[in-house]
């Protein structure tokens, strides 16, 4: 709790206990003073009455002298229409009538003035305990941002700004620092906490030659990094930039609200004139009645109390940046509120394969051999392919799991878009298409399941076999389609670029509604600007990409999701939301908290606009007094503070 809050909790407890005291103690010491002024003269009754009506105020002043000072300021700048004035001119109001009815009859209730104000601070001081909350947890977001980065000079470790790194430096990261820079690692091997940036407790295992991104934490031994990016450009720096900016694109309810405010306030300011004019004016100039004007005066004043717009005008934007700062600790950025909102009517989803929904490595997937052994065909196969980097050689080579014998290799022969020629262990050796082994004479065989890429291989020109090679699944993809359609979502589509039976495969084990295959970065543009065309209603469509070729569809799409953690800078800067750790389904996840959000937000209008409008009416009729309007204004807007606090639960 900070101390401002710790400040109005303490005024507030204070004029409870004032309010209390004078309350239960106002009756008896009044029918006293009564009896004494009637013995002695009018001048002790009055002395009373001042000094009743100072006591009164002092908890009222305690409890609103800043609710006061705000509605002064405002008139002062010319901007005099918020809630702060609605609740002086009422409380005010209210103290006036109750000093007059004191004076004239003894018997004025100032308690139900400081009531409301007291129960309006209350409801501010609630209000400003949930934005708190959500406000840490962006700041336990913001405790990414490195402070410094350890650069040895002249055989020394020196703590320099990381600003001042440049790309290619080498720094050093001890056990129990954050990494300041994006980088590889060129020394040292460990574990690094990644929970500030995905969300995820589970520690990630590296090694030299991998690729880190600075904000993650190192756990164990000491890595030294060549930087790949400045600071500015690095990860952590973006996603703090994402963060901070993100309050400033707001939803279609939050500028809704704001124009609402503009004119519903000044709106009922005359609304609440006129209800203590004109029923007064009416009862003297057509009626010859008593005008009555203290009881319409009251009527207009607790209709001031009621109609403030607190509830809306704090619980909505409250929502959305409880959900922004809900779903950043979850690992999930939202650029705005906007972009929430529209996340929330989501109802298909388009995944870009490769890096997406699979992992982007090649892994052996089949073999099929005669007369060697599996483990015979995938070995002559990793040593032949052993001089290789192409994706397809390193597959081979991690399937074989261990470092190929260099001596067992010789004459090696790369031939383009065919494969390779070798000679093991003193046989010829052909890796390759089947273009391959029609050129060095081996009778191949056409594999009965080529969903994937065919490396056949031959031995001194007798074919031995074939191996399959394809992109592998991500684990958590086939449970991401399934979260998908369980929180609404209607269609699923996959864009591609592989071939028509690659893709068919997937989108099958992962029961994808439809798939597109053979596209280039321009063909999934045109295809993403079709699906849009045929969506009905208020539906919106959703691109989920990683790659530098996504950017212009995550640019097209209705909302754009980024795989951030691997994913290209390109990708990120064009995407609406970035999923941190690359796992597809925090998409279903980011949709739920959306719906979630949005739904808070709608209950909240609902309530508060609902609620208002019956207390209105009844204020108006004179069945509602200020009692009725401390709940229709403050503890409408403390329902609505509570409910939308809801969103910084990690409900997903």
């Amino acid at each position: 709790m900070s101390k401002k809050q710790k400040i109005t909790l303490f005024r507030i407890i204070i004029s409870a206990v004032l309010l209390a005291v004078l309350h239960f103690t106002d009756e008896p010491v009044s029918l006293a003073a009564a009896a004494i002024s009637f013995k002695l003269d009018t001048y002790f009754f009055v002395s009373y009455t001042i000094l009743r009506f100072i006591l009164y105020m002092i908890p009222y002043f305690i409890i609103g002298y800043d609710v006061i000072r705000k509605a002064f300021k405002g008139i002062k700048n010319r901007q005099p229409m918020d809630e702060s004035l609605l609740m002086c001119v009422a409380t005010l109001g209210a103290v006036v009538l109750a000093l007059y009815q004191d004076i004239n009859s003894g018997h004025g209730g100032y308690d139900e003035a400081i009531a409301v104000m007291l129960f309006y601070q209350i409801g501010e001081w609630f209000q400003s305990v949930a934005v708190g909350k959500s406000r840490r947890n962006i700041s336990e977001l913001m405790d990414i941002r490195p402070d410094y980065a350890n650069v040895e000079k002249d055989g020394r470790i020196e703590q320099v700004d990381p600003d001042e790194v440049e790309i290619g430096s080498e720094i050093i990261v001890n056990p129990g620092e954050k990494i300041p820079i994006d980088g590889i690692i060129i020394s040292g091997n460990g574990t690094l906490d990644t929970a500030a940036l995905t969300g995820e407790s589970m520690p990630r295992s590296i090694k030299e030659g991998d690729e880190v991104i600075s904000g993650c934490i190192n756990l164990t031994s000491p890595l030294r990094i060549r930087t790949t990016k400045e600071f500015g450009e690095s990860t952590v720096s973006k996603i703090l930039d994402l963060v901070e900016n993100a309050s400033s694109r707001k939803s279609k309810s939050e500028n809704f609200i704001t124009k609402f405010a503009r004119i519903y306030t000044p709106a009922v300011v005359y609304s609440a004139i006129a209800l203590a004019l004109l029923p007064p004016i009416i009862r003297i100039l057509f009626l010859n009645m008593d005008p009555d004007w203290g009881s319409f005066v009251y009527r207009a004043l607790s209709f001031l109390v009621i109609s403030c717009p607190c509830a809306l005008v704090v619980s909505i934007p409250l929502t959305f940046f409880a959900g922004i700062g809900g779903a950043s600790h979850a690992g999930i950025l939202v650029k705005g509120s906007n972009y929430l909102e529209t996340l929330s009517e989501v109802d298909t989803v388009v995944f870009d394969k490769t890096g997406t929904l699979t992992e982007g490595n090649f892994e052996v997937d089949a073999v099929h051999q005669n007369p060697i052994s599996e483990s015979e065909l995938i070995e002559i196969a990793a040593i032949a392919e052993s001089a290789s980097s192409h994706p397809i050689s390193l597959s081979l080579k991690r399937a074989y799991g261990k470092e190929p014998d260099l001596s067992r290799v010789s004459e090696i022969e790369e031939i383009a878009g065919h494969g390779i020629k070798a000679v093991v262990d003193g046989k010829k050796v052909a890796v390759g298409n089947a273009a391959l082994m029609t050129l060095v004479g081996a009778d191949y065989k056409e594999c009965p399941d080529d969903i994937g890429t065919v490396i056949h291989i031959s031995i001194d020109g007798i074919y031995s076999g074939h191996i399959v090679i394809s992109d592998v699944i991500k684990p958590q993809s086939a449970e991401a389609i399934r979260s998908l359609k369980a929180c609404g979502v209607n269609r699923t589509v996959m864009l591609t670029g592989d071939a028509e039976k690659i893709a068919g495969k997937v989108a099958a084990k992962l029961n994808i509604d439809e798939v597109h295959a053979g596209l280039l970065p321009a063909d999934k543009v045109d295809k993403v600007d079709e699906l849009i065309s045929r969506q009905t209603g208020k539906g919106k469509l959703a691109f989920v990409g990683d790659g530098i070729n996504d950017a212009p569809v995550l640019s097209r799409a209705d909302i754009g999701i980024a795989m951030g953690a691997m994913g290209s800078d390109a990708a990120i800067e064009a995407a609406d939301v970035v999923l941190m750790d690359d796992d597809p389904l925090k998409t279903a996840e980011a949709i739920k908290l959306a719906k979630r959000c949005l739904r808070i937000v709608k209950e909240n209008i609902a309530f508060a606009i609902g609620i208002k409008l019956i207390c209105l009416l009844l204020s108006a009729l004179g069945l509602a007094g200020m009692w009725m309007a401390v709940f229709a204004d403050v503890g409408v807007m403390i329902l609505c503070v509570l409910n939308a606090a809801r969103t910084l639960i990690k409900k997903i």
